[in-house]
């Protein structure tokens, strides 16, 4: 049964502004899903990375006579000879919503089409559920927008828990992609077996020459293992075997087809900024714990992971409602020369809004640290009250000028 998703109204009205937008997201996250139902009047083309059925390849521009605009070109990394014929067709007519693309990889089709297109396209990406799409509670504006938009005293009178089937275990265990999410539990191992073999033959092939692709999945096991830690790639190379510059572009391919994403760090100086390790993430939680061969949601109880795949699934939910905020934050982690560390740090028009994250149900002052360490590094800085995310019951003040929230919060 389809879920209405949070970012259907943003790519609606994107389609009355621009001429082609183009919605990109891993595998299965349910980019044509969602565009059938929003856009059911529209024809959809899907195309194929070994035959070319539609004859796109051989003549780009007999194919878009023949599907005239509006249209959807779903894959559009597997048909790049029709960017330049779209370009041609909109440079004569700026017709808002003419073209419609989505495509599962971020590599040099998708910057073939940056480069072609821009200030003809815009670009919007689509991760797998978010909790208020799986309890299916959408709000007019999510907990995220409100907090960068209202004092604090407002902001806690619209924070509503959510009423989850799912335990937390449940759902990190089970993960956020569409087809996960309506499967019996007993049978997500197996999505997720055909999840990682799908990927690796028909994506990850296709970028790179790998000659022993066992070891390119152990990679990928390690990468997963290591979600929400600074990124080091001399120890991912040594752990199995491989130089560094191999481990780089291993993690490329990942990255390019949105298994991976980083958060970059801060330091409030430009050159230590670029400088400093970014912060890696999995994508989905649920395919963390199938790489790690986590039997079961209950194994997550005294898991060495937990803590590494809640952070992971609360960062990738401010992603997921960023996505639909028009003017987004920017995201950042920060972590001092002494050690000092926070998890996340969000800015948006000179204000710098802390976030930490815990997987426990009581958090107290001690939780704040890191917090209260940027603060006192950045003295200067306009920071607004922190927050501790973490499976709590309720909105909670728990210092002086931070509070905690629930994660499961709309």
């Amino acid at each position: 049964m389809y879920k209405n998703r949070l970012i259907s109204e943003r790519l609606k009205r994107l389609t009355t502004a621009f001429p082609v937008v183009v919605l990109t997201g891993a595998r299965q996250t349910g980019k044509s899903t969602l565009l059938a139902n929003v856009f059911p009047e529209i024809d959809a083309i899907v195309f194929d990375s070994a035959i070319d059925l539609t004859g796109v390849r051989r003549d780009a521009d007999l194919f878009l006579d023949n599907h005239p605009a509006p249209v959807i070109l779903d894959e559009i990394q597997y048909a790049p000879e029709v960017v330049s014929a779209i370009k041609r067709r909109v440079d004569k007519n700026r017709k808002p919503g003419l073209y419609i693309l989505t495509g599962s990889q971020q590599w040099s089709v998708m910057k073939s089409i940056s480069e072609s297109l821009a200030g003809r396209a815009v670009f919007l990406n689509l991760d797998g559920f978010c909790l208020a799409e799986i309890n299916e509670r959408l709000p007019r504006e999510n907990w995220l927008e409100r907090w960068l938009s209202m004092t604090i005293d407002k902001f806690a009178g619209t924070v509503e828990k959510l009423k989850p089937a799912r335990t937390l275990y449940e759902q990190l265990w089970r993960g956020w992609l569409p087809p996960a999410d309506a499967l019996a539990l007993e049978y997500v191992p197996d999505f997720y077996r055909s999840y990682i073999q799908t990927y690796v033959e028909r994506d990850a092939r296709v970028q790179i020459e790998v000659g022993d692709w066992q070891q390119f999945g152990k990679f990928a096991q390690l990468v997963s293992a290591l979600t929400a830690q600074e990124i080091n790639f001399s120890h991912l190379g040594r752990e199995i075997g491989i130089n560094c510059q191999t481990a780089k572009s291993w993690l490329v391919v990942l990255k390019s087809t949105f298994q991976w994403f980083e958060v970059p760090a801060y330091s409030g100086n430009t050159i230590k900024k670029i400088s400093s390790k970014p912060k890696g993430y999995i994508s989905d939680t649920g395919l963390a714990c199938a790489l790690n061969l986590i039997s079961s949601h209950k194994a997550l109880g005294g898991h060495p992971m937990l803590g590494a795949l809640f952070e992971t699934a609360v960062v990738a939910e401010i992603r997921k409602l960023s996505n639909c905020i028009s003017t987004p934050p920017q995201v950042y982690h920060w972590r001092s020369h002494s050690g000092a560390e926070l998890d996340i740090l969000l800015e948006r028009d000179g204000v710098f809004y802390p976030i930490e994250i815990k997987a426990k149900s009581n958090p107290t002052k001690s939780d704040t640290k890191g917090i209260s360490a940027l603060r006192k590094a950045y003295p200067k800085l306009k920071i607004a009250p922190g927050l501790v995310i973490c499976p709590c019951e309720k909105f909670a003040k728990i210092s002086e000028n931070d509070y905690a929230l629930p994660w499961d919060c709309i």
